[in-house]
């Protein structure tokens, strides 16, 4: 197959083999492809762009071309069969992987059966000794140990079903991380192969690879700006919720900044590129949701805390029942009949089970030390748009000005914005027929002017709507000191209407909050949470307003996503437990700074990807519930660490001192870690908060 590199950088490689050079299906199956070759860390293809994008480790690239050069492309249908997914092929290589289990040990004879389970035990005998040799000691080294010790013992059939589950764990778990790093990244390239350049007055197409610093790139509407730089010239509406999450666009003149992922909903822009690739705004949002991940990642749950804490007791215990007994078989045997064993059994259980009722109560949760965290967070930080409203303008109010009525004006403002699909426009639209204003077509011709407004003549005199600066500026409307009062007093977004030369009107839009917010606000401080912070990319009036109808005493205005981002590193800085909430692509920083991160089920497929948990009824107060859930865990989980440790420790002591034989000390632990696993399943919340057949009511 023949490529072309778009992309280049350490670690990262984008090659684009033509638009729809091979179909979903087939992408499919190149990813598999390369996910097989050494040093691959992902492999995603993009079958609308025929792209690949390949993550890498720092040695692999030589390999990573050499596959890229022998890739065939595969007999593949042209759609993937209904109902496929991509997390198939982790179930399916589990299902196989199950299958040759079984097959292995009913078909190949004894001997070889052996000599395949030591072979397999070397990866986990070493990684035992690694951490031995950096001086520590945790659940590896007991792996390590019981897998050895069944092997002393000549139990075969122990020490290969142990490094099944093992295996199974860490496929599970390469997987996530896999999926996740690859859609990141997915999401936030920007596929631009072209691009128009200015030189000496002349446009000129250019491959994007030639872009450089200090040219002049022409933006035109419906382009995607392919830099970060400042506008030299040209007007234009841009759309920067990539940025700031905010629907609305806004306007852009010379001297304005622009960023990469944005896009041009109307106008034209010539803009010098200031940063291109690896340095744009957009391209530092990627690392550090990179960094956080890999920070994420390296946290144990406390579980596997407690494991490690319990490996040196399981230890000196097997010391001790070797020194009393003078018996290698009784000693090892502690190794296979230990504390950890029904704390990593039981755990996943009560986990699994809280996550299955978190399921049918309508969130989504990617792990369990995340409903440990929702359960004990002091704060919790929202996104304001999308996530605390709904994302959709709506006319908030109208202000007529001079001998001109309030249905006059929202009627003649319909009148002129229903020719144009915009939000806004739709929003005045909607807002004239609730309440049943009927307007005949009593203008001329609609001019649309790109980036500022409307204009026309009814009955022969001009009619203008728009910005503040298309009419105020442009347009040259007076404004009186009465009007200017009345209008710095506003805390929405305004589109304003002037005819003839004078204002007529003014109509507020704003972004009305969720039904459920303020009550899930109330809910979240009832239950505990000390601090709620809201967050958005909004001018500082709209915030302060969406603030003080949602109960927020603390909020952040005009912040951009990294800014976000070291929000929730300071407070984490100085102690906090933070929970973050949010929708778009520009929470995504925060998200993944968080403790633990919320979305929502309208939100972008990267802020779902990135995130901790998903609510999939998009009902803010499932989070009240799902602390509630979270809490309910915890106490039943510590209960399970203190049964286990007085149950185990009785019956070890009973062996110990011969009161008990080994055989039924391991009969009685087995009991009674299957015992603590059902107990772990029974439900978790109050029996009135338990989902049901009307889980999908407001609660």
């Amino acid at each position: 197959m023949t490529y072309t590199v778009a992309s280049d950088i350490p670690g990262r490689l984008r090659v684009r083999f033509g638009r729809y050079a091979f179909s979903e299906a087939q992408g499919c199956a190149l990813e598999e492809t390369l996910a097989k070759t050494r040093g691959v860390l992902s492999a995603r293809a993009g079958h609308l762009t025929g792209s690949l994008l390949i993550v890498y480790t720092a040695r692999a690239r030589t390999d990573v071309l050499r596959a890229l050069d022998a890739l065939r492309l595969p007999a593949a249908p042209a759609a993937l069969p209904a109902g496929e997914d991509r997390a198939d092929g982790v179930f399916r290589k589990a299902l196989t992987r199950l299958v040759v289990r079984q097959c292995v040990r009913r078909l190949l004879p004894v001997p070889l059966r052996t000599c395949l389970t030591v072979w397999r035990s070397l990866r986990f005998l070493r990684r035992g000794a690694a951490v031995l040799r950096a001086g520590r000691l945790n659940v590896d080294v007991l792996d390590a140990a019981a897998i050895g010790g069944a092997m002393v013992l000549r139990d075969f059939g122990a020490a290969s079903s142990i490094m099944f589950l093992l295996r199974l764990s860490e496929l599970l778990e390469a997987h996530t991380l896999q999926k996740t790093r690859g859609i990141l990244l997915e999401s936030l390239q920007l596929n631009t192969d072209m691009v128009w350049i200015e030189e000496a007055g002349t446009p000129r197409r250019i491959s994007s690879r030639d872009l450089g610093i200090g040219d002049h790139v022409v933006v035109r509407a419906g382009s995607v700006v392919p830099v970060d730089g400042e506008v030299l010239s040209g007007e234009a509406v841009v759309n920067e919720s990539s940025m700031t999450g905010e629907a609305q666009g806004v306007f852009k003149k010379q001297g304005d900044t622009v960023f990469a992922g944005t896009s041009l909903v109307e106008g034209r822009l010539t803009v010098e590129a200031r940063a291109w690739e690896g340095d744009t705004r957009v391209s530092r949002i990627v690392q550090i949701i990179e960094q956080a991940e890999g920070r994420k990642a390296a946290v144990q749950g406390r579980a596997e805390q407690l494991a490690d804490r319990l490996v040196p007791f399981s230890f000196l215990l097997s010391g001790l029942v070797l020194l009393a007994t003078r018996n290698l078989t009784k000693a090892l045997s502690v190794l296979l009949v230990d504390y950890s064993c029904a704390v990593k059994l039981a755990t996943p259980v009560a986990v699994l089970s809280a996550m299955r009722e978190a399921s049918e109560l309508g969130v989504l949760v990617k792990g369990g030390r995340f409903l440990e965290v929702v359960a004990e967070a002091d704060t919790f930080v929202f996104d304001k748009t999308g996530t605390l409203t709904i994302a959709a303008p709506r006319v908030s109010g109208v202000t007529p000005f001079g001998a001109r009525t309030r249905e006059e004006v929202l009627r003649l403002a319909a009148c002129m914005e229903e020719h144009f699909p915009h939000s806004v426009a739709r929003a005045i639209v909607n807002a004239a027929k609730a309440e049943d204003l009927h307007h005949e077509e009593e203008h001329a011709e609609v001019e649309y002017i790109a980036a500022h407004g409307v204009s026309t003549f009814i009955h022969g005199k001009r009619a203008v709507i728009g910005s503040r600066h298309f009419i105020f500026e442009d347009e040259g409307v007076p404004l009186t000191e009465a009007e200017r009062a009345a209008l710095e007093s506003a805390c929405d977004s305004a589109i304003f209407l002037a005819v003839d030369g004078a204002l007529a009107g003014c109509i507020a839009i704003t972004d009305p909050p969720r039904p459920e917010a303020a009550e899930a606000v109330a809910a979240l401080r009832a239950l505990g949470v000390q601090r709620v912070l809201m967050m958005t990319g909004d001018g500082e009036a709209a915030a302060r307003k969406a603030a003080v109808l949602l109960g927020i005493d603390d909020f952040r205005a005009q912040v951009l996503p990294e800014d976000k981002a070291d929000t929730i590193d300071m407070l984490r800085a100085r102690g906090d437990t933070v929970v973050m909430v949010g929708d778009g692509i520009n929470d995504s920083p925060a998200l993944a700074r968080a403790d633990a991160s919320i979305s929502m089920r309208d939100a972008s497929d990267l802020a779902q990807d990135v995130a901790d948990c998903v609510l999939t009824r998009s009902d803010l107060r499932q989070l009240a519930e799902l602390r509630i859930l979270g809490r309910t865990l915890l106490v039943r989980i510590h209960r399970q660490y203190r049964a286990i440790a007085g149950f185990n420790t009785a019956v070890l002591l009973g062996g110990l001192f011969g009161l008990i034989p080994p055989n039924v000390c391991a009969l009685l632990h087995n009991l009674f870690t299957v015992a603590v696993s059902a107990s772990a399943t029974r439900p978790y919340l109050p029996p009135g908060r338990r989902p049901g057949p009307d889980a999908g009511r407001p609660i």
